[in-house]
């Protein structure tokens, strides 16, 4: 009964995703949001609608939808940790991309409680997709400080650089050498921590994606797979 519990999240998530697409991409049309929001019952009708409208940059047609995908094959209406890694891991097929999607899983699990309610991965996507630069910086600073201390240290970077090599996989990196993400985290604090404290604030980090906009792809890979 788990296993088919388990199973059935997984599926939301995917509809959940294939909906988030449609509405990043704008091919989400007005008649077909009143389309799909015909068939939603009022029982996933999100609570605080209202509240999450003024929170975040989607409209209540788009929340509505996007609970959707929680609420028909996820009744609990949150999404573990293993649910979320099977979902990401098929954006990146070549590779393993189960530790990044633990810390993206953490960075969106802002209460620490082991799973991901409606409310806070909206949130997260609000920012991700439709906030200002700032906010993007600020949210993805915050998955690269992994203990959240207010501080990334060059451990933190490069636990998550090696996982973005190992998510991306041999297809991409065919002669990628072990040293290589150690090299780039050198490259990256060389340009991020201007006092040379050993330590990369908010404030440095903003500094340095601004300055350098291949560092910004970099650092802001999720987005890349929306």
């Amino acid at each position: 009964m788990m296993a088919g519990c388990t199973s059935r999240c997984r599926q939301g998530m995917q509809k959940l995703i294939q909906s988030l697409q449609r509405l990043v991409s704008g091919t989400l049309t007005k008649d077909k949001a009143d389309d799909e929001l015909e068939m939603t019952m009022v029982c996933h009708r999100p609570e605080g609608l209202d509240q999450l409208e003024a929170q975040t940059n989607f409209s209540k047609q788009e929340l509505q939808i996007l609970y959707r995908g929680f609420k028909n094959e996820c009744p609990s209406g949150v999404v573990n940790e293993e649910t979320f890694k099977h979902i990401y891991a098929q954006f990146f097929p070549h590779g393993d991309a189960s530790t990044y999607a633990h810390y993206l899983f953490n960075a969106f699990d802002t209460t620490n409680n082991g799973s991901i309610k409606f409310k806070d991965f909206v949130m997260g996507l609000s920012i991700l997709l439709r906030g200002t630069l700032r906010e993007k910086l600020e949210w993805t600073f915050h998955l690269y400080d992994i203990n959240k201390d207010g501080y990334i240290n060059r451990e933190e970077m490069t636990e998550i650089v090696r996982a973005i090599y190992d998510m991306m996989g041999k297809y991409t990196y065919p002669a990628l050498k072990g040293d290589v993400p150690q090299q780039h985290v050198d490259a990256f604090f060389q340009k991020m921590d201007k006092n040379k404290d050993g330590v990369v604030t908010l404030e440095e980090f903003i500094v340095a994606c601004q300055e350098d906009e291949n560092m910004m792809r970099s650092m802001q890979l999720f987005e890349n797979v929306m």
